[in-house]
């Protein structure tokens, strides 16, 4: 089942143009490369295989796309990723090539690097090279589906740390017509309302007296255990 945008934090993202280079073009890069492109960002795509360079140029799912190896740090160089801000690393399958690319990233200074794992131990090998951010797109795919069908109501997650999470809500139907002070939320259940709204407008830091409506969002903050206490 196809989940909705995590419309909030989407609108509250840096409106000033960001790079970002994806090394690896399986499904996965192949992803993200659409995502970022789509949504106005230039992506530098690169990959060793010819084919799937070219079939990036050819869909226009990325600004350039390039033939690279990426265990080579002369090669990266020339091609101006050390620059990047933002590095995504998704050679999972290879797991020498992804360590010695994530490696050859972080010795020249790449300020932020993502990279993706197929297993737990990749992920602990990636994470002694500097890997910023580890990405296990099956473990967080079937996390996603479970907590779908545990809480539908639930539209996306923003864990912070293991114990606590931003999560963007359905107002369930118990919660139509009161006031965010009469349902209680930070006595009963030691959360903070960030935001409520429907669509693209959305009241931030709402005051008590705001009455909730059918169709209303709300934008919560706490504990996961917290969290999951709530009538959804």
């Amino acid at each position: 089942m196809d989940r909705p945008a995590f419309s909030f934090f989407r609108n509250l993202m840096p409106s000033r143009p960001r790079q970002f280079a994806v090394i690896g073009l399986g499904r996965f890069g192949r992803a993200v490369c659409e995502t970022l492109h789509t949504s106005g960002y230039e992506v530098l795509a690169t990959d060793v295989d010819e084919k799937r360079v070219a079939d990036i140029l050819t869909t226009g799912l990325a600004a350039h796309a390039i033939i690279i190896d990426s265990t080579n740090p002369l090669a990266l160089k020339e091609a101006g990723i050390f620059e990047f801000d933002t590095v995504i690393v998704a050679i999972g399958n290879y797991l020498q090539e992804s360590i010695i690319t994530t490696l050859n990233l972080k010795e020249a200074g790449v300020p932020y690097v993502i990279a993706k794992a197929s297993s737990d131990v990749h992920a602990k090998l990636l994470q002694k090279v500097g890997a910023d951010r580890l990405v296990l797109p099956e473990h967080e795919a079937g996390c996603n589906l479970a907590q779908t069908l545990i809480k539908p109501g639930i539209l996306d997650r923003l864990d912070l740390d293991p114990e606590h999470s931003i999560v963007e809500l359905k107002a369930p139907e118990s919660f139509y017509g009161k006031t965010i002070l009469e349902l209680r939320l930070r006595s009963d259940y030691g959360l903070n309302v960030l935001a409520i709204g429907q669509s693209q407008n959305f009241d931030i830091n709402p005051k008590p007296d705001r009455r909730l409506c059918q169709d209303d969002v709300l934008v919560v903050i706490g504990n996961k255990l917290d969290l999951d206490r709530l009538p959804l």
